[in-house]
């Protein structure tokens, strides 16, 4: 399974979406879910998901699907 597909499974179940649901396009605040909250809560997924610890700076800098999808790239390939 590659990244996207599985972040995008950490995404529908962390806020809740449709197993079918597009998240290509969800943005930091752009549902009523992903509130600083629910950004945490994704951010505890995300970890968990690809048993990987994020940074200060990509914690913040997590604000798409697609910045999510660079963020664990470039995490997962780390040593």
């Amino acid at each position: 399974m590659t990244i996207q597909v599985r972040l995008a499974a950490v995404f529908r179940d962390c806020f809740e979406l449709a197993p079918d649901a597009a998240v290509e396009d969800l943005a930091y605040r752009g549902l009523p879910a992903w509130d600083s909250v629910g950004h945490m809560r994704l951010v505890a997924a995300i970890e968990s998901e690809f048993d990987i610890l994020l940074e200060t700076d990509d914690v913040l800098d997590l604000s798409s699907f697609g910045k999510g999808v660079e963020i664990v790239t470039r995490a997962a390939a780390a040593p």
